[in-house]
């Protein structure tokens, strides 16, 4: 991880897929200790957390969560998730945050030397490639250790620098370790 004391850093993480990730790595994230870790790394101006959240539910196990995020230093993102029916008639959540999450990067890359970006979708490619155009280093944090990898190949080659997600199990995961 290469990051310098003077550097603008924000953090975009995109939920789900972190969640994913490290479900898949068979631990949970402290979030706590993740923002402890990159506010050391240099001047950390935002750390930003999006996620789709289900409104008519009385109880969402996501809501602790999102409040104690809010309350701890991220800036929450959020928008009400779809239900979506398949071919099959299956019924699923659907709550894409990419273009929230790629409109904030975009706006941030004028006050920012460095994007953390927590997400292996491969959608973010050009999102990345527009802030480095901007002169910002970008470092994207998912895992290639889970089964099956959670980092598309293009995004992994166009971020600056990868960090697997495995490689910071000791340092961000909740105590206890393993995932529910």
């Amino acid at each position: 991880m290469i990051f310098y004391p003077q550097e603008r850093i924000a953090l975009f993480i995109d939920g789900a897929n972190l969640h994913n990730a490290a479900k898949g790595l068979g631990f949970d994230i402290d979030y706590r200790r993740l923002l402890a870790l990159f506010a050391a790394k240099g001047q950390l101006l935002r750390a930003y957390y999006y996620t789709a959240v289900i409104e008519e539910q009385e109880f969402s196990p996501l809501r602790p969560l999102v409040d104690w995020l809010d309350y701890n230093g991220f800036t929450v993102v959020t928008k009400p998730a779809k239900e979506q029916v398949d071919a099959t008639g299956r019924r699923r959540m659907k709550g894409n945050m990419d273009l929230e999450l790629a409109v904030d990067m975009m706006e941030m890359a004028a006050r920012i030397n460095h994007a953390v970006l927590f997400s292996g979708d491969g959608d973010f490619k050009p999102v990345v490639a527009a802030v480095q155009r901007q002169g910002v280093r970008v470092t994207v944090v998912s895992t290639l250790k889970s089964q099956p990898p959670m980092i598309a190949d293009e995004l992994r080659r166009q971020a600056d620098c990868f960090i697997d997600l495995a490689d910071l199990q000791s340092t961000v995961a909740r105590a206890g370790g393993a995932a529910s």
